[in-house]
């Protein structure tokens, strides 16, 4: 259980749980008409423009242009485009993952792609909540740290020494967090601006331990138990149990990764029964048994 102290975090959650999955990064170079359309795909991912001028594509939105420093954001992997007009998505070959084209040489345009693949497809109900694609223009004065982690994350994919990966995974762990918190200055998030949701979620995140009833959390929201679930459901993308389950597996999954206590220990402060009851769920949820996973 959190100090009362501390403020529940949503988006380190989310980003945190992101790390379940497997971390990727390329530089992509293009020149004269390109373009490229990224399908649905299992992801959370970003392109970051180093140099040049592009244009974002999407199903519903008119096209974006895009300048040095701006960055695509997909929290849910959702089809869209890059390319050097504004064109429609239809007039874009496919791309597959990293699958793209030789290095030109000389190049009028450089990105930086980065993305999570998600563990069994699945998305943080943080992320779930946000715009299926972000563009956002940080604000390097406001956070220099943007800066330094660009030339980090540029560094990170050029290396191909001996353990040059192990870097990469927290470089876009603090980069998306970054990113996420200039587009949404609103510490919840955008699913929790309902402030009787808010209350609810809050309580989740800051007693994971305490064996949540749906009446409990109806109670804190001041609804009925249907109403509250309801707006529960529309606002997070999952009912309540689903979530605090998923949130609970997740921070799991995180402490079996960056500590070393053991699975009886993360079980009584995730509110299972048992380090029985944790691996079970974990096993049913991630598809390998804490053990496995942590090692």
């Amino acid at each position: 259980m959190q100090p009362s102290h501390t403020r529940p975090d949503p988006l380190g959650a989310a980003v945190g749980a992101l790390r379940v999955g497997r971390a990727e990064a390329c530089r992509v170079r293009e020149a004269g008409a390109w373009g490229w359309r990224y399908p649905p795909a299992a992801t959370s991912g970003f392109h970051l423009i180093l140099r040049g001028h592009a244009w974002l594509i999407t199903a519903n939105e008119p096209p974006r242009p895009l300048s040095p420093g701006d960055v695509v954001f997909t929290p849910s992997g959702a089809e869209h485009g890059i390319g050097h007009a504004p064109v429609t998505l239809d007039g874009l070959p496919r791309v597959a993952g990293t699958d793209h084209p030789a290095d030109p040489g000389r190049a009028d345009v450089e990105l930086l792609c980065g993305a999570y693949w998600l563990d069994r497809g699945r998305v943080p109900g943080y992320l779930r909540a946000l715009p299926d694609v972000l563009a956002v223009t940080p604000d390097h004065a406001h956070e220099p740290r943007l800066g330094t982690l660009t030339g980090l994350l540029r560094e990170a994919v050029a290396d191909t020494g001996p353990g040059a990966r192990v870097s990469l995974p927290a470089i876009l762990d603090l980069t998306l967090t970054l990113l996420l918190r200039q587009w949404s200055p609103e510490h919840h998030g955008p699913h929790v601006t309902d402030p009787a949701i808010a209350a609810a979620f809050d309580a989740v995140h800051a007693a994971p331990d305490r064996h949540w009833q749906v009446g409990d959390l109806s109670a804190l929201a001041g609804l009925s138990r249907s109403a509250f679930t309801k707006r529960f459901t529309a606002a997070v993308g999952q009912s309540p149990h689903t979530y605090l389950t998923a949130h609970r597996l997740a921070t799991a999954a995180r402490l079996l990764r960056e500590t070393t206590a053991p699975l009886a220990t993360i079980a009584a402060r995730l509110g299972f029964s048992t380090a029985f009851a944790l691996s079970r769920a974990f096993h049913r949820h991630f598809g390998l048994p804490p053990s496995h996973y942590r090692a």
